[in-house]
């Protein structure tokens, strides 16, 4: 009897994390990575911003609760949740945290993951890349190069010409429209 209360209780645990994971995915695209600035972006000279100078509460008082945990915090989307995994728009992929032009769309591709994938930064300066040997795995994470977001991790299984495949999380992202002529 008491292992049918404990499942009962589980499931019940599950299906009320599941529930706050969806309302706090609700919460606006600002939470998700957007179209456009996200809302502390909005008004701001982003290239005058010393962005490695801020503090951890001062991120938790800006950024949305999951971008805090997936850009300061390194942890993960639930993969096929983000909002701009199949962006097909022209434009550029920017830091959610900074603006930072990170990616461009023509380098974005379907890489059936469930995160964003693109196969380069758009400069050598947009990212770094470190050693990640957390979660008994070692793989190599992409930050962004100048407020230090956890973006995501990069692979050696992408298509030409790099044969990398950036797997980003949307969070972390906005999308910058490609202007017209």
């Amino acid at each position: 009897m008491r292992k049918r209360s404990a499942g009962v209780v589980g499931f019940a645990l599950v299906v009320l994390v599941g529930a706050g994971c969806a309302a706090a995915r609700s919460g606006g695209a600002e939470a998700k990575g957007s179209s456009g600035p996200s809302p502390h972006l909005v008004g701001v000279d982003v290239d005058k911003v010393d962005w490695k100078a801020k503090t951890d509460a001062w991120w938790a008082a800006n950024l949305s609760a999951e971008q805090v945990a997936v850009c300061r915090k390194a942890g993960t989307e639930r993969p096929g949740s983000g909002d701009l995994l199949h962006m097909k728009d022209a434009g550029t992929f920017t830091c959610s945290s900074c603006g930072y032009a990170l990616f461009s769309s023509e380098d974005k591709f379907e890489s059936g993951t469930g995160w964003p994938s693109f196969t380069r930064a758009v400069s050598k300066e947009a990212v770094t890349v470190k050693l990640d040997a957390s979660l008994g795995m070692v793989r190599e994470e992409v930050l962004c190069g100048r407020c230090n977001a956890h973006l995501g991790h990069v692979f050696d299984d992408g298509p030409p010409p790099t044969g990398r495949r950036y797997c980003i999380n949307s969070v972390c992202l906005d999308h910058a429209a490609k202007r017209g002529r």
